[in-house]
């Protein structure tokens, strides 16, 4: 995967599959117990990873810093400590994992204000608009 938008779309797919294939099992067992980590993986494995992508795809210029790498392994990170960790505490085990894991969260996501406030959301390619006087190609 070359670009930061790539791995962000590609990991949130993967994301997305793994909560739509535990959705599926958790429905087929008739036990939703797990459902607020299942949630969590969704909504940031998936849906926030999904906006991350789209906005270095339309953000050449935050998509090139370094920091878009830092976003990318820190949003990794924080889903693969909050999920478990939230099902480690519904089953009792602890909290300290889903804790830590809304730690990174939330830096997660400070990070990516941080991002916006300092590159904007502005592309440097031209946005070609179809002419009606010309004929299409």
């Amino acid at each position: 995967m070359n670009s930061i938008a790539t791995r962000f779309y590609a990991t949130s797919a993967i994301f997305a599959l793994a909560g739509m294939t535990w959705g599926i099992q958790m429905s087929a067992s008739g036990d939703h117990t797990l459902s607020p980590a299942h949630g969590h993986l969704n909504l940031i494995g998936f849906v926030a990873m999904a906006v991350f992508g789209t906005f270095y795809a339309l953000s050449p210029r935050a998509a090139a810093s370094r920091l878009a790498n830092i976003h990318y392994f820190l949003t990794v990170a924080a889903v693969l400590v909050i999920v478990p960790g939230i099902a480690m505490a519904i089953k009792g085990n602890g909290e300290a994992l889903a804790k830590t894991g809304s730690v990174l969260t939330l830096a997660t996501m400070a990070l990516f204000a941080y991002v916006i406030l300092r590159n904007g959301v502005a592309s440097t390619r031209p946005v070609e608009t179809p002419s009606l006087n010309r004929p299409a190609s």
